[in-house]
């Protein structure tokens, strides 16, 4: 399996007020071609903030992250934003979209920033938008669809440039039931068609369905355990049960 992002000896610290807040503590990790793996941890525990760190979205104090071979920390802003653009793809609770662009033009939108011809660009966004279902969106505006629609849009917008890597910060946390369920589907699905996945969030029954969880603690990655590829034969609740279990023997 091939490398997409390697990290190592991550630390970051936040001065507030001439006082260090050590949020990350020398972590290291690789996430392979093709992985979903999900961050848990208790709040606090620095989940978020490595997400962003190691997206290059936010800026590392010290360590080294290699994405697909390139080193986050020697390239420019300018350069940390091609690549986010072109090569990764974001989901976040808050379900982030222009207010004066209807579902469409906010799916299409990054992959008009990134060179694509407008026609072929047009073209994948009504697939991606039928494959999830929300293709009677399209004309609507952002205050005109539902919290679970909203955030299959976000998806497709995230899916728009074909990224090797999907970075989602409790991509389901504002959502109900059946509107995660969905979600998290849709989700499953692009990692079947070769989508790396890095997700956080603090639903057991959410992280079941990836094949790795690391367990966060005070900055620091505290275990691993690995669950496989969910098969459309394996039964949900057992991967609950073993991640559920796994969790509350690290004081969840």
């Amino acid at each position: 399996m091939n490398t997409v992002l390697s990290v190592k000896d991550l630390c970051k610290t936040y001065i507030v007020r001439k006082n260090s807040n050590n949020v990350l503590r020398n972590i290291s990790f690789e996430l392979g071609e093709g992985e979903f793996v999900t961050v848990m941890g208790p709040s606090g525990s620095g989940k978020s903030t490595l997400l962003y760190t190691v997206s290059g979205m936010d800026a590392m104090t010290s360590g080294t992250v290699d994405f697909s071979g390139r080193d986050l920390g020697s390239l420019s802003r300018k350069e940390l934003s091609k690549l986010r653009l072109t090569e990764m793809g974001f989901i976040f609770q808050q379900m982030y979209m222009m207010k004066k662009l209807c579902i469409f033009d906010n799916i299409v939108l990054p992959a008009y920033q990134s060179g694509m011809a407008h026609g072929e660009a047009n073209k994948r966004a009504e697939a991606l938008m039928r494959r999830l279902d929300i293709i009677e969106t399209a004309e609507h505006e952002v205050n005109e669809v539902s919290g679970g629609q909203l955030q299959r849009a976000c998806l497709c917008r995230a899916l728009i440039n074909q990224p090797k890597v999907i970075f989602a910060d409790e991509p389901t946390g504002a959502l109900n039931s059946k509107a995660a369920a969905d979600v998290m589907r849709e989700l499953t699905n692009a990692n079947r068609d070769g989508t790396t996945i890095m997700m956080v969030t603090h639903s057991v029954k959410v992280a079941a369905m990836s094949d790795k969880v690391l367990y966060l603690m005070d900055g620091d990655i505290q275990g691993e355990i690995e669950l496989g590829k969910l098969t459309d034969e394996e039964a949900l609740t057992e991967r609950e049960r073993r991640l559920s279990g796994w969790l509350m023997e690290r004081g969840w």
